[in-house]
Parts: structure tokens; sequence; C-alpha cells
């Protein structure tokens, strides 16, 4: 049931099992007090500058805070991370990583570098915000062909047509949107949208076990269908 030469990847956020009060400096200047108001005082961030460099998570200090995208509100959570092969939409591997802007690429290279080590050249279908200069060359290192949405706002794509002009890149821009059915089932079906453990070590454990109960709960489908 599984393709051996074509794959698309994706990442996610999981929201920490942490509010954004518990976010507070590393060197404790903003300790709540221990008596009167206690712990869980009112807090008013406006105006404050917070960051990953100087702020972590009272609940849980592995949680970054991370912003998806323009306009979108930052919260403290993981990535999670989704190689899915094209045939039928399975999930081949997933894993769970710090949230930050290089996460995941990298989490793409060490995913796919396993089922590239072959003769046969294989496909990687992704989003824009995979494409960089250094994450296709090093695609292309694997002997691995970049199906890489061009992203040309602003700047020039690290894709161009030696990669468009060809059929199976239109097939591969299609069918990579499906690994949103596997996180959409993931994160509501499987309640990982916010996650209920802390650490990045439980949080993985449950992000990927939600993905092979995705498998699973694909396969009588599959099975039904006609060959």
């Amino acid at each position: 049931m599984l393709s051996t030469d074509h794959f698309s990847v994706d990442g996610t956020l999981v929201e920490a099992w942490a509010s954004i009060k518990s976010f507070r400096p590393k060197d404790g200047s903003d300790d709540p007090p221990t008596a009167d108001g206690g712990r869980n005082r009112e807090a008013d961030f406006h105006g404050q500058k917070r960051s990953n460099q100087t702020h972590a998570s009272t609940t849980d200090p592995e949680a970054r805070l991370y912003r998806k995208g323009p306009g979108k509100e930052a919260k403290l959570c993981f990535m999670g991370h989704a190689l899915m092969e094209n045939r039928n939409g399975l999930v081949v591997d997933a894993c769970l990583t710090e949230a930050n802007g290089h996460a995941e690429r990298i989490a793409a290279l060490h995913m796919i570098e396993p089922r590239a080590d072959r003769p046969r050249p294989i496909t990687l279908g992704a989003d824009k915000a995979y494409d960089t200069e250094d994450f296709v060359n090093e695609l292309r290192s694997m002997n691995a062909t970049p199906h890489v949405a061009q992203n040309a706002n602003g700047r020039s794509s690290a894709i161009d047509g030696r990669t468009t002009r060809h059929a199976g890149y239109a097939v591969s821009q299609r069918i990579r949107k499906r690994i949103e059915e596997a996180f959409g089932w993931i994160k509501t079906i499987a309640g990982q949208e916010r996650t209920k453990f802390r650490g990045r070590e439980r949080v993985g454990w449950a992000f990927t076990l939600a993905a092979a109960a995705y498998n699973l709960a694909r396969l009588p489908k599959l099975m039904e269908a006609p060959a």
C-alpha cells in the first residue's frame, strides 16, 4: 500500500500544556509572590518584550513561544512533523521537535534521508516554507527531487524550471496537501491540538502514537477498496 518513490512532508504546531502566564524571565526577576497574592496572580504583559532567549515556561521549560505566521497569536508549543507517502496518504514517519524557524526543514531531511539511499531518485513534496537554497541542495545531494512549492514573495525561489517543467511536480503539489488530513485527525480525533503531557520526549511519544493510530484508522477503508 506504500509508495517507495514519492513522499510529502509538513509540520504542525502542538500547543504545550502550559499557560502564557508561566512564561517568565529565566533570571527570576519576575518571580510571583509566595504569600498574600499567591502564585496565580493577575498578569499584564502589554509592552513587555519576551523571547525564548530570556524567558522560559515554569510549567514546561522545553516548550517554546512561537508564532506560525504574520498576524498569528504566539503560543507556547512544540512542532510535530510527519512524512507521508503519496500513494495512499499514510504517515511513514513522525517526530516532534522544538518550535523554531528551522525545525521543519531539519526534521524533513532527517526523515527522508533513510529513504533516499537507493539507485532510483525519489521525490519530496512540501510547501513554501521549505523553499530555501540550503534545503533544496541537501535534497538533491541525497538523490531526492525537491517538489517544493515556489516561494517568490520578494525573493528568488530555489525551485526553477528543472523541476517545475515535469508533470510529476504538479502531481506532487496536489497530493502533498493530503497531509493536512492526517494532521487534522491527529489534532482533533487524537486530541493532540493541545497536548496533555509535559516535556518534549513525552509529547513526542504521544504525537507519534497518534500518527500510528491515524494509519490504523485508515487501513480498513484502504483494504476494502477495489484493486
